[in-house]
């Protein structure tokens, strides 16, 4: 049978484009059908305008710093639509950059809601296109919890269009997102309360990256709640919002934000009409090569809920054109020693494992872990610390991972997740001369073991 196309992507985010990209490189014939906006959940809602955000944060931090180097500022103002302006533009410049990535590759970009009516089969807005092959690259989107008024949240998705800084904002969620804007909206000047129902937050990370992380945010005046769940919201005469909690308590706030986790973007998709099935989570159903149970039919990103973040849906994209397209170059996505950022403040670096996993792995570990205060604090009143650890195997003495809470922390752990991926040994990094002066050299001067 002729198809219209050898490739037909749903979603322009980063996976779906990326695969487009280099499989209309390798020669095929593509298409991509995006509803929304090109560069998907990442650059529109997600990591480039949250990051953006956080810059515009972070400077309050550098106009307190300011005094101790004999710097003397008038009080400074910040005007929230001149970020959110600035923000915008930014983003239309990357939609254009990603636009023209597209064209330039040969892919067709079709504009417009996609929906499969078949194994090779999709429908764009009333037109039908068959393709050989269809990747599924939709996404996630942002859930909140069915309770009483829950039209009266918002989620990330609206966080980065409100007209004006909310001046009480509630924070709900344990995950990277809510702590990520807590840290933004608290910066900027908003009184800020994260609420989360567990006992910590970032469950998952190392156990000493989540007790530091919460001391330093304590420090900086940040409220933290833990034990603790909005049961209703309601909205009062004069337009704020009372959150009642589950045990009885009410916080008033003029927004109550709200990153309890994201569900895979499966509206009108049609998967119906195929042999796709959904595991358990509600994720879309894949095997190791992306192949979803309808064989003309793959998936990858966020859609399928293994790893979501940015660069590993790039990845899946990549080994998907290759494979399907130029399968001599094909290799599989390595899930194993993953560099990850959370742009908290202070930030977190993480890559390979935890304290907790190793052990859990049954690996006999050597911990080793450094706090202090970093230099350019030290001719200011700011008591703010760094954390670094690194988690080594006693037996081989290999690097299994290595944790930071700091300024800079994802700049620096890129550079580590290059030595975890050679499979590094902590005798390597301690013969490894380091950068003075810098906190990164800590990570190669760390010769005490703590426990």
């Amino acid at each position: 049978m002729a198809y219209d196309f050898d490739l037909f992507v749903i979603g322009a985010g980063s996976g779906g484009v990326r695969a487009a990209r280099f499989a209309a490189g390798f020669g095929a014939k593509v298409a991509v059908a995006e509803s929304r906006y090109l560069g998907g959940t990442c650059v529109n809602v997600g990591c480039v305008p949250k990051k953006l955000l956080v810059y515009g944060a972070h400077v309050a931090d550098e106009l307190e710093q300011a005094a101790g180097f004999g710097w003397t500022l008038e009080e400074g103002h910040f005007d929230w639509g001149t970020l959110i302006a600035n923000k915008n533009r930014e983003i239309e410049r990357l939609n254009g950059i990603y636009r023209n990535l597209l064209v330039n590759s040969g892919v067709t970009l079709l504009q417009g809601h996609a929906r499969l009516t078949g194994a090779n089969e999709v429908d764009v807005d009333g037109q039908r296109y068959t393709a050989e092959h269809i990747l599924i690259a939709t996404g996630g989107w942002p859930q909140v919890p069915d309770i009483p008024g829950k039209e009266l949240a918002i989620t990330s998705n609206e966080a980065f269009y409100l007209k004006a800084l909310p001046r009480r904002v509630l924070v709900v969620g344990g995950g990277y997102i809510a702590v990520e804007f807590a840290g933004i909206f608290q910066g900027l000047g908003a009184d800020t309360t994260l609420l989360y129902r567990g006992d910590l937050f970032l469950r998952g990370f190392d156990g000493s990256v989540r007790t530091h992380l919460k001391e330093e945010l304590e420090k900086r005046g940040l409220d933290l709640q833990f034990n603790a769940d909005i049961q209703r919201i309601d909205k009062l005469d004069d337009g704020s919002l009372k959150a009642t909690l589950k045990d009885g308590r009410e916080l008033v706030a003029d927004c109550v934000f709200y990153a309890t986790g994201r569900r895979p973007m499966l509206d009108n998709l049609g998967l119906e009409n195929t042999g796709v099935e959904l595991d358990a989570r509600g994720y879309i159903r894949v095997d190791d090569q992306y192949q979803t149970t309808a064989p003309s039919i793959l998936a990858i990103g966020d859609v399928i809920g293994r790893v979501q973040l940015t660069p590993v849906a790039l990845a899946e994209g990549m080994a998907v054109a290759r494979r399907l397209f130029k399968p001599e170059q094909y290799r599989p996505v390595d899930y194993q020693s993953i560099p990850t950022a959370v742009f908290s403040q202070p930030p977190i670096g993480t890559v390979g494992l935890t304290e907790e996993q190793a052990l859990e792995a049954g690996h006999k570990v050597q911990i080793f872990e450094s706090r202090f205060r970093a230099m350019k604090l030290t001719l200011t009143d700011i008591q703010e610390k760094t954390l670094m650890k690194l988690v080594v195997d006693a037996e081989t003495d290999k690097v299994l991972g290595c944790h930071m809470v700091g300024p800079d922390a994802g700049e620096i752990v890129q550079g580590l997740g290059i030595a975890l991926k050679a499979g590094a040994t902590k005798q390597q990094f301690d013969e490894t001369i380091g950068v003075h002066p810098t906190a990164a050299e800590e990570f190669v001067t760390m010769r005490t073991v703590t426990r």
